[in-house]
């Protein structure tokens, strides 16, 4: 009897240490998982800021773009009036 009592009360103690290592393992996890999820926020704020970004980037190349064009036109166009200057010369 006595070691049936001896055999419950490590069965008792395996459990609730058992418990405890449960309990241990779940607050460990839980931090980890916040820490995951802080991560998360915190990729999800760098994705948009590069993102905005980027699309000021075209943006600013389209107009870069376009002045180039335009600038090209003129210097053609001077190109083209001066050689009718030097011909009518």
């Amino acid at each position: 009897m006595t070691r049936f009592i001896e055999h419950s009360i490590l069965i008792s103690m395996n459990t609730e240490e058992h418990r405890a290592e449960m309990e241990t393992g779940l607050k460990i996890l839980e931090s980890r998982i916040d820490e995951l999820l802080k991560i998360v926020d915190k990729l999800t704020q760098n994705n948009r800021a590069l993102m905005l970004k980027q699309e000021r980037l075209i943006a600013e190349r389209a107009d870069l773009i376009d002045k180039t064009d335009m600038a090209r036109i003129r210097v053609e166009s001077m190109i083209t009036r001066l050689k009718s200057m030097e011909t009518n010369l």
